[in-house]
């Protein structure tokens, strides 16, 4: 298998995202349960037919480049064009000189969220992303090898990784995590999204208000026929609550992260997960 995807990170971006738009395909009318679930998830949200139809594609093609962003050398750049757009935004939420969360939904290709981060601001603070380990060991393994880059740390999602998190943003670090990811049962609450509750996590929150860091959105944005992509950086639409107030607990929380990822979200709908198994109980 890794020498399936080692002959395939040598294929160009388009060609890649062509493979990926057809296999996408292939699993949605394969799977009626999947296509049940982007159907219903999509409608919740107000998609138009047309962009849900896009997203099927969309999916696969996230899948596809995979190889070719976590096989090429660890020193090298990433491969194809890198375009950013809210740069100031992110320069002045560093310029606090403090830590920084930032926030990725599973939109775009959020692969390449940390991995532009790292190449454009790591040197000066270097980033550790939150990741869930896959369950086949050469997949678990393959991700931890390929995602670890020059000032791009992982840490997985544990305990042990959530502290490793807390020790990066305490030295003026940044952390970066995707929360609309379902939290292991016991680490998150049941808010709205899209206005039906799902299960969020309450780490991102409180990542923020143990140690006064900044907190900011970022996402990419894939374009169309292998041009490259967009990393967009935004400011949080609205404060965080304060713990210490009346109605600043984690659900008020949560509720402001989750209204941020759905604002992101209606930006670029074709090119989120809808199949992605947001409303599920957590585990």
């Amino acid at each position: 298998m890794l020498g399936l995807l080692r002959w395939l990170s040598a294929w160009p971006l388009w060609l890649l995202h062509a493979l990926g738009s057809a296999l996408g395909w292939l699993t949605y009318a394969l799977s009626p349960s999947y296509r049940r679930r982007l159907r219903a998830n999509a409608a919740l949200a107000g998609v138009s037919a047309a962009d849900r139809r896009a997203s099927v594609g969309e999916a696969g093609r996230l899948v596809a480049e995979l190889p070719r962003l976590w096989l090429r050398p660890a020193d090298r750049p990433i491969a194809d064009a890198v375009h950013w757009e809210g740069r100031e935004t992110l320069q002045a939420l560093l310029d606090r000189g403090k830590g920084l969360v930032l926030l990725t939904p599973h939109l775009g290709s959020f692969e390449v969220s940390a991995q532009a981060y790292a190449q454009a601001f790591g040197d000066r603070q270097p980033i550790t992303v939150l990741y869930r380990p896959a369950r086949k060991r050469w997949l678990r393994e393959l991700e931890e090898t390929a995602r670890a880059r020059p000032a791009l740390a992982t840490a997985p999602a544990t305990l042990a990784g959530v502290r490793q998190m807390l020790r990066a943003l305490k030295r003026g670090e940044t952390v970066g995590l995707l929360p609309d990811q379902v939290p292991p049962e016991g680490m998150g609450v049941w808010v709205p999204f899209f206005g039906q509750p799902a299960y969020t996590m309450t780490l991102a929150a409180r990542l923020v208000q143990q140690t006064g860091a900044a907190v900011g959105l970022l996402w990419t944005e894939r374009l169309p026929h292998g041009r490259g992509y967009v990393v967009h950086a935004d400011a949080l639409p609205e404060p965080l609550p304060d713990a210490s107030t009346a109605g600043g607990g984690d659900e008020a929380s949560a509720q402001v992260i989750n209204r941020a990822m759905e604002a992101v979200i209606r930006r670029c709908p074709r090119q989120y997960l809808w199949g992605y198994h947001r409303y599920k109980q957590p585990r």
